[in-house]
């Protein structure tokens, strides 16, 4: 076990967002934080990265206290994929080797050099390599962004929304990466979504929350239509096809 969460609870300006959040996560292990918005999944991220500190409860990574971590200790082993981004004036090659500063010591080393490449490689990035981020697409930026967390080298990967900008095809590719480099480096990814069916797809377990509570924590081939009105609120069809679940909303919940 990698991750341990153990009664997490967080209030912004004294209303609740999470209420007692308990759950572990496994190296090499993909979960999706699945919930409408205003759920806590956003909420849930920050606490776990470090940006937040709970009000109440634990966050141990790799059996050590995340918030008495300095932050240099968090940023090699933790990478955070935000929702949003703010640009800045550099090329797509220099915001990937970012990712390695929390490494770096005087200057950049050949390895380090050579990571930001093999992840400039992976996303199938090449072309815009030297492109400056304030002329790239809003898909192409998210690419870049997660390139950077990748470029951390992390234990623990956590990513909200890391496919809201991408069409269909960068989705599946975007996806398919972070489940193979998830089993090869036995990298452990929290990713928080809206689309099930991508959750359903790729994610190991679904770690869904209602109203800033844990409503269940399941593999994803134990999910069903019940599971799915009562979180996300809408009548659907659970089926299958070429053993991919799929669901097919039909209607919301009067």
């Amino acid at each position: 076990m990698i991750l341990d969460v153990s009664n997490v609870k967080f209030a912004y300006n004294g209303k609740e967002v999470l209420n007692e959040i308990t759950f572990h996560l496994v190296r090499g292990e993909m979960i999706a934080v699945i919930g409408i918005n205003g759920s806590g999944k956003t909420t849930l991220l920050k606490c776990l990265s470090g940006i937040l500190t709970p009000t109440s409860g634990s966050v141990r990574f790799d059996g050590a206290d995340t918030i008495r971590m300095d932050r240099q200790q968090r940023a090699r082993r933790i990478g955070y994929v935000p929702q949003r981004y703010v640009e800045a004036d550099i090329t797509v090659y220099d915001a990937v080797l970012l990712g390695r500063r929390p490494h770096m010591r005087w200057s950049v080393t050949d390895r380090d050099l050579q990571v930001a490449e093999d992840v400039i490689r992976s996303l199938h990035l090449e072309s815009l390599a030297l492109r400056p981020l304030s002329n790239l697409s809003g898909g192409e930026l998210q690419k870049v962004i997660i390139g950077r967390a990748l470029a951390q080298e992390p234990e623990l990967l956590l990513l909200d929304e890391p496919t809201s900008n991408l069409d269909l095809k960068n989705q599946i590719e975007v996806m398919n990466m972070l489940n193979v480099i998830s089993r090869e480096r036995r990298l452990s990814t929290i990713v928080a979504m809206h689309d099930i069916n991508t959750a359903l797809r790729f994610a190991d377990r679904l770690l869904m929350l209602k109203d800033g509570h844990v409503h269940s924590l399941i593999p994803r081939a134990d999910i069903t239509e019940n599971a799915i009105r009562q979180v996300l609120g809408v009548e659907a069809i659970l089926g299958n096809v070429d053993g991919y679940h799929v669901i097919i909303p039909t209607t919301t919940v009067q």
